[in-house]
């Protein structure tokens, strides 16, 4: 695939994208809180959502909506997530998305919508009202990097990530961001992603691909375990790239797949990294398991494990904690034969101790990331998650989140 990273832009570096901003104070003063994402033309949409049986009023909004498959604009707040607020919350919710209408010219129908913050508290109208009507008046091609600022939370840094293909002899782009530090665990990891793309392609398809893409990059991140009442990965395809329309599995639309997936992976990457009051990105690939969901299994139940996280977090090579957290995931593996090694260095064998170097093993939980890899020896199949080690922090954070 011809890909290229770290291009700048994010949501606004497809073609006929563009995003504003406002600093509503809805939370925080001096602080962006306020997001519009705008397709110039309609664009075929697709999205996932929370699992989670409380769903925000956005969510339940924007789940209606998109079933339609089609959107043109995306209007996100920060610092409040409109949950459990009832009928009034779902109203309040209408009506982000038919001021956002009326201040771009579109339809209302056309307006997807997405908060984040505190749980159970009213949204403030009066503030967020003017701060839509604020960002509408400043879109621009060049809103992405703002964008992404104003969707944040607890996150200490934003994340943009953007790939270019070639499909059909037409350059194809695909941008996104997403916010998330708290609150993350598969199915779907606790976030706000959008990802925007200049590509044709049926909705079909793009329901399709944005499905791969999450399950191989969101719903294997792990901060704390939790899932939220507010995820929502949404996708928006507005066609202007021209390139022959995407309608069925052929090869260009293995390219879109990988590209759109590729994003996604980035980004989840980059959550798992800024985990709240996280210090290392923990790696953990499972290999050689009879089947994909076995080491999917696994993978995922040693990244979330808190004892997993807290030995990394205290430099402590404890192996036996990566094994039984394995051992209670669901995979079908046998113990006696699983090797377990830290980075380059193996510190089990065979589900057993072995002399290992400690000195190197502290070397290694050492690094910005530390990769754990276990080997089933069983099968041909493999699987990689992403989660952070346990801090002090974590505590910290948590315990005054709502003050």
């Amino acid at each position: 695939m011809n890909s290229t990273k770290n291009l700048p832009g994010g949501v606004t570096a497809a073609v006929g994208f563009q995003a504003g901003t406002a600093s509503a104070g809805i939370k925080y003063k001096m602080k962006r809180d306020i997001a519009l994402i705008y397709s110039t033309v309609p664009a075929v949409a697709a999205g996932v959502f929370t699992t989670n049986r409380v769903k925000a009023a956005p969510v339940l909004v924007s789940m209606r909506r998109i079933a339609g498959g089609k959107a043109q604009a995306i209007v996100v707040n920060s610092g409040n997530a409109n949950a459990c607020n009832g009928e009034q919350g779902e109203q309040d919710a209408l009506t982000m998305a038919s001021t956002a209408a009326g201040a771009l010219g579109i339809s209302e129908e056309h307006v997807l919508v997405a908060s984040t913050g505190v749980i159970g508290q009213k949204m403030p109208m009066g503030k967020v009202l003017p701060g839509i009507l604020e960002a509408a008046g400043g879109m621009n091609p060049e809103g992405g990097a703002m964008a992404a600022e104003a969707i944040m939370t607890t996150d200490t840094v934003p994340k943009e990530a953007v790939r270019q293909i070639d499909v059909g002899g037409k350059k194809v782009t695909v941008g996104g961001m997403a916010k998330g530090s708290g609150m993350i665990h598969p199915n779907m990891a606790t976030l706000l992603c959008f990802i925007t793309t200049d590509a044709a392609i049926s909705s079909a398809c793009l329901n399709r691909a944005l499905k791969h893409a999450v399950s191989n990059s969101f719903n294997l991140i792990t901060v704390d375990r939790d899932t939220s009442t507010n995820d929502m990965a949404i996708v928006l395809a507005n066609g202007i790239a021209g390139n022959p329309e995407i309608v069925g599995e052929g090869d260009d639309y293995l390219l879109f797949r990988d590209a759109l997936t590729d994003v996604c992976i980035s980004l989840a990457i980059d959550l798992a990294r800024d985990g709240e009051g996280a210090t290392k990105l923990i790696q953990v690939e499972v290999r050689n398991a009879l089947t994909k969901e076995d080491a999917r299994l696994a993978a995922r139940a040693v990244a979330g494990s808190s004892l997993v996280k807290a030995a990394i977090f205290g430099r402590d090579a404890n192996w036996g904690r990566v094994l039984c957290a394995a051992g209670y995931s669901g995979a079908n593996f046998e113990p006696g034969q699983v090797d377990i090694f830290l980075g380059d260095e193996q510190v089990a064998q065979k589900g057993c101790s072995l002399e290992f170097s400690e000195e190197r093993a502290l070397d290694i939980l050492d690094n910005d990331t530390v990769k754990v890899i276990l080997d089933f020896n069983m099968g041909k199949s493999g699987a990689t998650a992403w989660g952070c080690d346990l801090t002090y922090d974590y505590v910290r954070i948590n315990g005054d989140y709502r003050t």
